[in-house]
């Protein structure tokens, strides 16, 4: 059985626009995949397929060899958690309420288990927000309520951890610990899949990188083989320089168009 995410062809339309055009990937398990590309790229419906939360119109995508449709929803509920661009907040409950419900798809029909309050817990420190259990969402700031709902996922355990721009209005210093966190995460043993369009947060997390532009896989690989200076081109249409930082990570630094 092949262990991980594939898609094998995975195309799919709306009206005229080619959004995925034979997408074919295979994403491994404990690693961090960044997928990158320009607006309109194809990669949050990329994302959303691989949730199951969007259909193809042709191709496939395989959790651990099996189709992901054939999966109950429960069962993909456990094993995938999922944080959109844009996650909407229906009930002003307090934080700790919001992150328990990470919880939901593993929890019987009674009352939080020992390991269901431990995982809230562990979710909520592993993101700083503790200090808000008590406050109710709508009194977050945007970058609070982004830590909340990525900590709400983390409170899943999820086997697969697929996030949208999770970067989204956080200052420097939270933005260097949700990357931190994923890979935490992925140092467990679980998979994530992490839309970015920092060139340089994506070389500081990815152990793999694939880069779409038109809907079509550009590149995909490690790191050192899919961040250079001729696939950024090729996809980005921009020209950079690529160098190290004093600790040894890699840093893109865009330096101008190329002439069309």
């Amino acid at each position: 059985m092949t262990l991980g995410f594939t898609t094998q062809d995975l195309s799919l339309k709306l009206g005229a626009n080619t959004v995925l055009d034979a997408v074919s990937v295979v994403f491994t398990p404990g690693r961090v995949t960044v997928v990158l590309g320009p607006n309109g790229a194809g990669k949050s419906t990329l994302l959303a397929c691989l949730a199951g939360l969007r259909d193809a119109d042709s191709g496939h995508v395989l959790l651990d060899g099996t189709a992901l449709s054939s999966l109950p929803r429960r069962d993909r509920a456990k094993r995938i958690g999922f944080l959109p661009q844009s996650p909407d907040v229906h009930w002003n409950v307090d934080v700790r309420t919001l992150v328990s419900l990470g919880r939901f798809p593993h929890r019987g029909r009674w009352s939080e288990t020992p390991h269901d309050i431990a995982a809230v817990a562990n979710a909520m420190t592993a993101t700083d927000v503790t200090s808000l259990a008590d406050r109710s969402v709508e009194s977050l700031s945007g970058g609070e309520r982004g830590r909340v709902l990525l900590a709400r996922v983390l409170a899943g355990e999820p086997q697969w951890l697929l996030a949208d721009e999770p970067l989204a209005s956080l200052d420097p210093a939270h933005q260097i610990d949700v990357l931190d966190r994923l890979r935490d995460v992925a140092a467990a043993g679980a998979g994530v899949i992490v839309v970015l369009h920092d060139l340089n947060q994506a070389a500081r997390v990815a152990d793999d990188i694939v880069m779409l532009r038109d809907g079509r896989v550009i590149a995909a690989g490690p790191v050192a083989d899919v961040l250079t200076a001729d696939r950024i081109a090729q996809t980005y249409g921009v020209d950079v320089h690529i160098g190290q930082s004093p600790d040894g990570g890699t840093f893109v630094i865009p330096t101008g168009r190329i002439a069309t």
